[in-house]
């Protein structure tokens, strides 16, 4: 008996140990959480302040937030201006040196992806434009690898002695996302051209990677509420292009895409736009499964 009580408590100081030694990673959102947690493997923890059924333009600063930073080992965020009303200022907050901005610790995840709709002039009168390019960029699959990269290069700055297993699982990773993109463009081939209606304008890079074409959003304008000259208008295209599918976001009301789906016919689909947007996404390959055998369904 006493035997027992002592091996249990010498694995249980052993896994606190073990722990302590881990890289303490925080992301700014559940999917570059998956992917750190992927190349970090058993040498990380990590923790994301946003949730995945929330939307990552609007997250409520909290002290517990500032607590997880001023701990973190690197810090990893979408960066371009997605989380410019929250990131910034929790940041600076935390007074952490290493994770701040030009720091070892800090990982920018877009570093390297081709950005899609820079404009080329900015007006507040045309709704929230990113002034840096539409930030959604993990929603292509292919740029999960440009992240990864990112991240694996973040972690061997601060932690070069495992350098050798971040580069395996960064290997690992691109060949798993290499024969899901097989998988998921089979699936996706038969409906190449399909148009649909979306809520919001953070679909362009899953749109183009699979062949899908966005021919308008409930939105009049990013960022504005649906008015009803605008539901006027996408009612008269979903009916002249005979669309079959709404698709949305967890955090947007279906109030207005309700209309819209009584008046036409067309499907309201509620897509996931990060992991663990949903109970069955665990990880950033269940993303696509997830939201590409919805789109089928729904298109079949």
């Amino acid at each position: 008996m006493r035997k027992g009580i002592i091996l249990s408590v010498f694995v249980f100081c052993s896994f606190l140990l073990a722990k302590a030694g881990t890289i303490k990673v925080v992301t700014t959102t559940t999917d570059l959480k998956s992917i750190a947690e992927l190349i970090g493997g058993n040498k990380v923890s990590v923790s994301s302040i946003a949730t995945g059924y929330q939307n990552p333009h609007f997250v409520d600063p909290k002290p517990s937030y500032i607590i997880g930073l001023s701990n973190a080992d690197l810090f990893v965020t979408v960066g371009l201006d997605l989380e410019t009303g929250w990131s910034p200022q929790l940041l600076s907050s935390s007074r952490n040196s290493k994770i701040q901005k030009g720091s070892p610790g800090y990982v920018d995840a877009s570093a390297g992806v081709t950005l899609y709709q820079v404009p080329s002039s900015l007006n507040r009168g045309e709704g929230d434009i990113h002034i840096y390019g539409n930030p959604h960029y993990w929603l292509d699959p292919l740029n999960g690898k440009v992240i990864a990269k990112n991240i694996a290069n973040g972690l061997e700055r601060i932690d070069p002695s495992n350098k050798s297993t971040y580069e395996a699982n960064l290997q690992s990773f691109f060949s798993k996302i290499d024969a899901k993109m097989q998988e998921w463009q089979s699936k996706m081939a038969p409906f190449k051209g399909t148009k649909i209606i979306a809520y919001h304008n953070e679909w362009v890079y899953f749109e183009t990677r699979f062949g899908l074409q966005v021919v308008d959003f409930m939105e009049p304008k990013p960022g504005i509420p649906p008015s009803p000259s605008q539901l006027v208008k996408v009612i008269k295209e979903v009916k002249a292009n005979n669309i079959k599918v709404i698709i949305s976001s967890p955090y947007f009301t279906a109030s207005s895409s309700d209309v819209v789906s009584k008046q036409t016919g067309a499907k309201e689909l509620t897509l996931a736009t990060s992991v663990a947007a949903f109970d069955s996404i665990k990880n950033y390959f269940d993303l696509f499964d997830y939201d590409i055998n919805q789109l089928i369904a729904s298109l079949k």
